[in-house]
């Protein structure tokens, strides 16, 4: 772990927010006086710039009705494609390689169904034990739709510890008989980041196709897709990139599969100049715009205009900076104040490895999280004894991460969390 000054008292907290560079991007969004929001990897807080961009959509349909699909300040007819060049400099991306569509199982379906071509020994799919549920249903479904069991043709790699998973382990199992590989850049429990780098080379030496769900990474930490050779990525945009609950997620495909034809071919695949020809032969984009199946969801995508705004007035190298050193110093507390409360650090401690949250283990972890959110913290409970807290480097403050601190102690000692069930909620 880099070395930062820091002490146990409130006084460092503020001096670090007085020092923080990025500290005025916090008036951009709602922010509850009342709240410590600990839960931005699971849902981004509204900016005032999101909500307008929202308005301003809501007020071309109200002005040009059909024709918002051509006219005002952001075409709806070109907005998916705009967006994605926008979204390009936070995934290391030519404006060509992203577009802006769907929700991430969707993309998912997409990308599997188009880069999952099974041939002669080569019928797997390489996953990991860790990964979102999600992400392991598309890859089964995938697998059901062109004749294979999953059982047999699925393989994750296992974790040696519950935590992890180690680059070695994957680069082990990517055997003869791979076809695709499909992996999470950060594990959404622990938080690791895996070496997209590393493990992208060692595919491609083994002549097989890579690509990465980056929901937990898209927003938090730089990427940089093209250098590494990535052939495919998706993401969401409602977590670290605050664009709103639901809001559209995103694709990058890399220009040398630009030829590939989608696997779920749709409205929105076609080619601009081809598509209102009515033709029955599907005329595919010649950007990642091909990958696309229906309409753009406009009133879910307004507010990504406005969020990214902000990121790119922020920079995602600052983000990352300002994130570590949020979760340093919350690292940091919890060895100060929680030393011998029953937690365990779960997420690593070495900066490269750790992505934009905080992850404790506890046996009471799902009472605790009600606990927390009783005295107006907001974290975000994962089964079976998970505890996420994410301090977000566009709003949240060093004090506050130094009071939810001392909250969560406080809960502890008073033994609070008794009163609560250790049962998840509906959502957890």
């Amino acid at each position: 772990m880099k070395e930062y000054t820091f002490d146990p008292s409130i006084d460092c907290a503020r001096t670090l927010d007085q020092a923080d560079e990025l500290a005025a991007f916090r008036n951009e969004f709602y922010i509850k006086p009342e709240r410590i929001y600990l839960d931005g990897n699971s849902l981004g807080l509204l900016s005032k710039r999101a909500e307008q961009s929202l308005f301003d959509v809501l007020d071309t349909w109200k002005e040009y009705g059909i024709d918002g699909w051509t006219e005002g300040s952001n075409p709806w007819f070109y907005l998916s494609e705009s967006l994605g060049e926008k979204m390009a400099p936070l995934v290391g991306a030519r404006p060509e390689e992203v577009i802006v569509t769907g929700s991430t199982s969707v993309n998912l379906h997409q990308v599997v169904a188009t880069f999952y071509q099974p041939s002669g020994k080569k019928t797997k799919i390489l996953a990991d034990e860790l990964n979102f549920p999600s992400d392991i249903y598309v890859m089964q479904s995938q697998l059901q739709a062109k004749g294979y069991d999953p059982d047999e043709h699925l393989v994750r790699v296992k974790s040696r510890d519950g935590r992890f998973i180690e680059e070695e382990d994957i680069i082990a199992a990517m055997t003869d008989e791979i076809a695709l590989i499909v992996l999470p850049s950060v594990l959404y429990r622990s938080g690791q980041i895996l070496d997209m780098k590393r493990l992208t080379k060692e595919a491609h030496d083994r002549n097989i196709l890579i690509g990465f769900d980056c929901c937990h990474s898209v927003g938090a930490i730089p990427h940089y897709f093209d250098d590494w050779g990535v052939d495919f990525a998706v993401w969401c945009n409602y977590k670290y990139v605050n664009a709103g609950p639901g809001g559209v997620g995103a694709i990058y495909v890399n220009q040398k599969h630009f030829h590939q034809v989608p696997g779920l071919a749709g409205w929105f695949s076609s080619s601009k100049e081809k598509q209102f020809d009515m033709e029955h032969v599907l005329t595919p984009a010649s950007t990642a715009g091909a990958f696309q199946i229906g309409t753009p969801h406009l009133l879910s995508i307004a507010p990504l205009i406005g969020s990214l705004e902000i990121f790119a007035e922020a920079g995602i190298d600052r983000l990352r900076s300002k994130s570590l050193q949020l979760t340093n110093y919350m690292l940091y507390l919890i060895g100060q104040e929680l030393d011998g409360m029953g937690f365990t650090i779960g997420n690593s401690l070495e900066e490269e490895r750790r992505g934009g949250h905080v992850y404790l283990e506890h046996a009471e972890a799902a009472r605790i999280c009600k606990a927390l959110k009783d005295n107006g913290v907001i974290p975000d409970f994962r089964a079976p004894n998970g505890i996420r807290l994410a301090p977000m480097a566009l709003y949240n403050t060093y004090e506050e991460v130094w009071n939810a601190v001392q909250i969560l102690a406080k809960i502890m000692q008073e033994e609070q969390y008794k009163k609560f069930e250790n049962k998840r909620g509906v959502v957890a």
